[in-house]
């Protein structure tokens, strides 16, 4: 006789969730022209966008959910590269070149294409979530490639509006299971 065992640890969404969230609405602020690149969007990015997913990511696969364990863990690492790419010329690297980041960023694009692809049987939130992050990739890899500041500064309008839809998800599940009943809905 087989024996089944109750899944009971907590769900991890919320915490990728909002990792991806704040550190993208952050970035996007700066790309959008508000402030300048600073600690304070590297720090995000190292350790909330970064090492959270991550360790989201990694609760996912405890859980069984290959989706979210792999844009989990993948966009996690994103943004530790992401800040890598920032740091390594203060090291002596090659500072990327606007060719090099638009081909960084267009591939960061396609896969997350084939991420928005496994949301189309999913809720409308996720549709939202990795559709807009599709645009986003394509716009900053646009604006990388050609040095069009008004494409990036654009993009950064259209990275808050991402970041948010993920933020509003990642508070969406967890006021809904608080309050055990869907309050807003997704």
């Amino acid at each position: 006789m087989e024996q089944i065992i109750k899944d009971t640890t907590a769900n991890p969404a919320p915490l990728g969730l909002f990792g991806f969230g704040m550190t993208t609405i952050l970035l996007n602020i700066h790309n959008a022209g508000f402030f300048e690149l600073n600690a304070m969007i590297m720090g995000m990015g190292i350790f909330f966008g970064g090492l959270q997913q991550v360790i989201a990511g990694i609760m996912e696969w405890k859980k069984g959910n290959i989706f979210a364990m792999s844009a989990f863990t993948s966009y996690g690492f994103f943004w530790i590269s992401l800040v890598a790419l920032w740091l390594l010329p203060l090291a002596g690297v090659t500072k990327p070149d606007g060719a090099s980041m638009g081909f960084y960023l267009g591939l960061w694009g396609l896969f997350t294409l084939a991420f928005f692809i496994g949301t189309l049987k999913g809720n409308t939130i996720g549709k939202l979530i990795f559709g807009s992050l599709v645009i986003l990739f394509a716009l900053l890899s646009i604006a990388s490639f050609t040095g069009n500041e008004n494409i990036h500064t654009f993009a950064g309008y259209e990275g808050i509006l991402c970041g948010s839809f993920a933020f509003y998800e990642a508070a969406a599940l967890i006021i809904n299971e608080k309050l055990g009943r869907q309050v807003l809905p997704l």
